[in-house]
C-alpha cells in the first residue's frame, strides 16, 4: 500500500533523515538514536553512504546536555556508540528535515504534528511504526539493491502512512516506551530491550537485510 506522496519526508533526494524524538533527548531517544545507528551499521556497513541519517532531539530537549549515564550504560550492553552525543531542544528545522519522525509516545507524536510542516503522514511513535510494517509485504516494497535503500525507506513510509487507519494498537498503552529518567539501571536496561526489540522490525524494513541471529 502507498500514501500520497504529500510532505517533505516523502519527497525527493539522495538522502532519507530519521529523527528519535522523546522529551529531554538525554534517555529514550539518545538511546534509540544510537542503537539505530548500531543495527544500521551491522546490516549495512556504514549507513551514511547508503543515505541513511539518524539523529533524535526533545520537546523539552536539554539543549548541550550529556547523555544520562545509564542510557550509556544501556548502550554499552548493546556493543552501541554513545561518544559525542549532545542533546538538542527540537526545533522546526529538525521536522522540516525529517523524513521519519520516531517518538517515544502519543504525546511526543501529537506534539510534531502540531508544529507543521506537512509532518502527519511521517511521525509514529516507535513502537506504533515497528506494528505497521510488520504488516507490510516486504516484496511490494523497492528492492534495495536496484532503487536503493533511500527509495525503500520512503516507499516503507507511505505504506506504513497508509496502514495507519486501518491497523490500531490493541490497547492505549501498546505505543508508549515510558521515561526511564531518574529510574536505577535495570529500568534504563528494561526500556533499552524495548527499544531494541522494537527496532529491530523496523532496520529489517528499511534496509531489506534481517538481522544475524
Amino acid at each position: 500500500m502507498t500514501a500520497p506522496e504529500t510532505g517533505r519526508g516523502i519527497g525527493t533526494g539522495d538522502s532519507f533523515r530519521i529523527l528519535h524524538v522523546s522529551t529531554g533527548n538525554v534517555c529514550r531517544s539518545p538511546i534509540t538514536e544510537r542503537l539505530t545507528r548500531h543495527a544500521l551499521v551491522g546490516r549495512l556497513g556504514n549507513p551514511l553512504v547508503r543515505g541513511l541519517i539518524v539523529e533524535s532531539a526533545g520537546t523539552w530537549g536539554h539543549e548541550g546536555a550529556p547523555m544520562e549515564a545509564n542510557a550509556e550504560t544501556v548502550l554499552a550492553d548493546f556493543g552501541a556508540d554513545a561518544s559525542g552525543f549532545v542533546g538538542r531542544e527540537l526545533l522546526d528545522d529538525h521536522v522540516i528535515r525529517a523524513d521519519l519522525v520516531l517518538t517515544a509516545t502519543r504525546d511526543h507524536r501529537a506534539q510534531v504534528i502540531s508544529m507543521g510542516h506537512s509532518a502527519g503522514l511521517r511521525t509514529f511513535t516507535l513502537k506504533e511504526f515497528t506494528r505497521l510494517v510488520q504488516a507490510i509485504d516486504p516484496a511490494t516494497l523497492p528492492d534495495p539493491l536496484d532503487g536503493g535503500v533511500v527509495e525503500r525507506a520512503r516507499a516503507l513510509v507511505r505504506a506504513a502512512a497508509a496502514l495507519r487507519g486501518w491497523l490500531l494498537a490493541p490497547n492505549a498503552e501498546a505505543d508508549e516506551v515510558y521515561d526511564p529518567y531518574g529510574a536505577p539501571l535495570p529500568f534504563f536496561r528494561s526500556v533499552g530491550e524495548e527499544i531494541s526489540e522494537a527496532l529491530d522490525p523496523v532496520v529489517t524494513a528499511l534496509t531489506g537485510v534481517p538481522a544475524c541471529r
